[in-house]
């Protein structure tokens, strides 16, 4: 029951991460706003680091840590340029099914057997992620954001197969950081999570200097709602990630990658909460197949 949890809580960061982010990056630049959130992660792990620090990690741990952090960067770098070419509702459900579809693969492949209740949970769980992410915004309008800006300077379009495209690539790399959580293990605390965030940091840096964008990274920010949604992105995407590990070391990667793979039911909320979106009987449905699915893999595990 602690990792159905904890899972939920990871789906709820990421979720208003998404969210977060995804308004940020159709205003300034996507690899600007990565950065920013990843610095602000990495702030946020260091300064929880003492409290969950564990043992002296290995070498393996740390390493599948670096690849897990990896994955995640590509796979959010990825849904960004998505949410920032095509709408929510394309690259959004295809980046969670093929993330929470490649997880469950491996880790059955790993030798994992879920109860029964919990694979009828996971079954249950991947129309309930498309469901929710649906759209019926007719062409030209953008149902899944905030009201469009005159001045943003990059609106979301409705083409579909970029969208397609970047969702895939997308589950490809939340997949790997799913994965590679799961398999650094749990004796060494959550300093695979930190030199996963690190990893990034440096990349991402590295990617921000030879664009030069070190330059403009004040005019590429252009506003104080900007900034703020970036920080946004990184506090609650860190949360996340920790609750994730903490999920997958107390749980089935199978079950905790499907229900953490359930956040853009959270991002539909609070695009529905925040900037009064409608809520289709599409997405209702997909709501109550996400609850079916949250209960059938909490009896399972309690079994």
């Amino acid at each position: 029951m602690l990792a159905v949890l904890l899972a939920l809580a990871s789906a709820a960061g990421y979720g208003a991460s998404d969210f977060a982010a995804g308004l940020a990056a159709r205003r300034a630049s996507v690899l600007m706003v990565t950065f920013i959130a990843t610095v602000c992660s990495l702030v946020l792990t260091v300064v929880v680091l003492p409290w969950g620090a564990g043992h002296a990690p290995s070498a393996a741990a740390l390493g599948w840590g670096v690849a897990a952090g990896l994955g995640g960067m590509s796979g959010a770098l990825a849904l960004y340029l998505g949410f920032r070419h095509a709408a929510f509702s394309v690259a959004g459900p295809i980046s969670a099914v093929s993330a929470a579809g490649l997880a469950v693969i491996v880790g059955v492949l790993l030798g994992e057997r879920p109860p029964a209740l919990s694979l009828a949970g996971i079954a249950v769980a991947l129309p309930a992620i498309v469901l929710v992410s649906l759209t019926a915004a007719p062409p030209g309008e953008t149902s899944d954001s905030a009201t469009p800006d005159p001045a943003a300077p990059h609106p979301a379009t409705h083409r579909t197969w970029p969208g397609v495209a970047w969702g895939l690539a997308a589950g490809t790399g939340f997949a790997l950081l799913f994965v590679g959580l799961n398999r650094a293990g749990s004796g060494a605390g959550i300093w695979p999570v930190f030199s996963g965030v690190a990893a990034e940091s440096v990349v991402l840096a590295c990617l921000v200097a030879l664009t030069r964008g070190f330059r403009n990274i004040l005019t590429d920010v252009r506003s104080s709602d900007t900034a703020v949604l970036a920080l946004l992105t990184g506090v609650t995407g860190s949360g996340a990630t920790i609750a994730y590990f903490f999920a997958t070391q107390h749980g089935f990667l199978a079950i905790t990658a499907v229900l953490t793979s359930l956040y853009p039911a959270i991002t539909i909320g609070l695009a529905r909460a925040l900037v009064h979106e409608r809520l289709s009987a599409t997405r209702l449905a997909g709501l109550i197949l996400a609850g079916a699915s949250v209960t059938l893999i909490a009896l399972g595990g309690s079994a």
